[in-house]
């Protein structure tokens, strides 16, 4: 009724694939602004096979990352030098038209499909983590080994799915980045926020409008994280700080406070 609707019927364009490119565009800015990188090359993991994983899977291509994993509850794929486009198709095609298992796309694919594991309970190597599936997903273990096979950045698109333990390892390794989902994932209910908009205004923009706004807040987003993190804060404790800054100043202006 309010968002997420169809574009017959009052849809924002790029509503679907908000929360997955949100995501990629902040390790972007992230990777950019703190290591002076480019995402070209990497090599990252990405969890689940859903609506966000697919569009943060697709955004990391277009960007000339290597997509190393994506995975559903039963298993993981595995793309030794990175997922192609053809392969990103056939996974869409699998979940969101056969509505099967990862499982049925080993020898379809070029990755290669490993039962019962995840794609942080492998020994492999990857350069940034984007867990994209359910909260709780990346524990203290699994924290330990992406530390260990040289992770430099942990960017959330599902909601909570660093559980603290782990959330904690990756604090104590100063040189790591981690954006936590309440900005890494903002994406998704932002565009929600232009598609009222529209409503509102009896308007239809553009996806490449849409994709503009998405793009400058995301950039927004990080530069309030900068800023509320100071020169000694990392880019999670401003992430903290600028989100509480800004609820405890609308209860005062409310006067609830």
């Amino acid at each position: 009724m309010l968002t997420g609707k169809s574009l017959n019927f009052g849809g924002s364009p790029l509503r679907p694939e908000a929360t997955g490119y949100g995501t990629v565009y902040m390790a972007k800015l992230a990777m950019e602004k703190k290591l002076n990188r480019s995402l070209d090359g990497m090599r990252c993991a990405v969890s689940g096979s859903g609506n966000v994983a697919q569009f943060a899977a697709e955004k990391l291509i277009e960007f000339n990352a290597k997509v190393i994993t994506v995975s559903d509850s039963n298993g993981v794929l595995i793309f030794d030098d990175g997922m192609t486009t053809e392969d990103l198709e056939k996974i869409m095609e699998c979940k969101n038209v056969q509505r099967d298992r990862l499982k049925s796309l080993d020898g379809k694919v070029k990755g290669r499909y490993v039962d019962g594991e995840s794609p942080w309970s492998l020994e492999e190597k990857y350069d940034l983590a984007l867990p994209c599936a359910t909260q709780n997903e990346i524990n203290g273990d699994s924290a330990k080994r992406l530390l260990k096979n040289g992770l430099i950045g942990v960017f959330e698109g599902a909601n909570l799915p660093t559980n603290t333990e782990a959330q904690q390892i990756i604090r104590d390794k100063k040189d790591v980045i981690y954006v936590p989902g309440k900005a890494s994932n903002a994406g998704g209910v932002g565009v929600s926020g232009l598609e009222m908009s529209q409503n509102a205004q009896r308007l239809t923009w553009t996806e490449e409008k849409i994709d503009d706004k998405l793009q400058t807040m995301m950039e927004n987003i990080y530069t309030q994280m900068e800023n509320a993190a100071g020169e000694d804060g990392t880019l999670e404790e401003g992430a903290n700080r600028a989100g509480f800054i800004k609820v405890a100043e609308a209860m005062q202006e409310l006067g609830w406070v």
